[in-house]
């Protein structure tokens, strides 16, 4: 661990956690070419006054998909008391801090490996109710007020749709059924909405939190924009985030009137299974075509560990899922 980071890591602490004299239990949770996640704990000697997660890119380097660092840390800001579940933003990175760009929030204990929350023993009593907590959660996002957030990019189905074209088409090989789906994509597109909303963008198994209550948090808002709502409620019931429980399409725990039910009720607002349907089948391919992407990766030695090469092999499963979708025998 780079000695350097870590002091400035406390300096910072110290000045901006009231009674703080160290940090303490460092650890880095993730990878990643420019984003780092740490978890550590704000101490005062023996005594741990706040656990903290740290989200930091050290260069400043961001996918050109995704929000600053900064204005994700807004967004979380915003929703803290929105009823939307998220960390708490104690602290935005200023360059005096000398840690690159990114923000210190609340660490909220739980578990996030999808695979545990469908077959562990503590999760028994309420896997039951978590589609219909989805649900809510996405029906409380609807509530959110667009105009009082901080400025998102605008991505309804055929920007998203135009930019994933162009995106397999740079791969430069063929895939019938990817061409299929491209195609019934552009014949079935859903009409504009007369009033869009606030969208996660990767709301699913993994970027969220559970307690033994259940929903504990939603993570990761870097890809969040202004879009269709149908755009959740369908990435989170599309096969990958089933882990194998394809009976249950939302995240592999419930059903889909669980979830439309949920969130009718939290926003007032009906779920259209013919617009969600859509998306499905766009967020599918979307998924597809980044699993063709990491092939790439790993050829070209971006990326060369064994995980990327793996990812690419998943396409022919992707394949199968989207002709499940597209003929209504998913």
């Amino acid at each position: 661990m780079d000695n350097a980071f870590s002091q400035a890591l406390e300096t910072m602490t110290v000045r901006i956690v009231p009674g703080a004299r160290g940090i303490a239990h460092l650890r880095r949770l993730s990878a990643g070419a420019t984003l780092e996640t740490w978890s550590f704990d704000a101490v005062d000697g023996d005594r741990v006054l706040h656990p903290l997660i740290l989200r930091r890119s050290p260069g400043g380097l961001r996918s050109t998909e995704s929000l600053s660092l900064e204005a994700e840390a807004d967004l979380i800001r915003l929703l803290d008391g929105s009823g939307v579940p998220v960390a708490t933003v104690v602290h935005t990175l200023v360059p005096e801090d000398g840690l690159g760009e990114g923000f210190l929030m609340t660490r909220i204990e739980g578990e996030t490996i999808a695979r545990k929350v469908l077959r562990d023993a503590k999760f028994a009593a309420v896997r039951a109710h978590l589609a219909s907590q989805f649900g809510t959660i996405r029906g409380t996002m609807t509530r959110v007020d667009a105009a009082r957030l901080p400025a998102l990019p605008f991505k309804p189905a055929d920007v998203i749709l135009a930019r994933l074209a162009s995106r397999y088409d740079s791969l430069g090989v063929a895939r019938p059924v990817f061409d299929l789906a491209l195609r019934w994509l552009a014949q079935n597109a859903p009409a504009p909405l007369d009033q869009y909303r606030l969208v996660h963008g990767d709301f699913r198994n993994g970027n969220i939190i559970f307690g033994s209550e259940g929903v504990r948090a939603v993570l990761d808002w870097e890809v969040a924009h202004i879009g269709d709502p149908a755009e959740d409620l369908a990435w989170i019931s599309t096969p990958p985030w089933r882990f194998g429980e394809l009976d249950r399409p939302v995240g592999g725990l419930g059903s889909r009137q669980q979830l439309f039910d949920a969130y009718e009720a939290a926003c007032g607002e009906r779920a259209d299974p013919s617009r969600v349907h859509y998306w499905e089948v766009l967020g599918s391919l979307r998924w597809g075509v980044s699993c063709a992407s990491m092939l790439e990766w790993f050829t070209s030695g971006r990326d060369p560990t064994v995980e990327r090469a793996m990812i690419a092999r998943r396409v022919s499963e992707n394949e199968l899922d989207l002709m499940r979708i597209l003929t209504g025998t998913d």
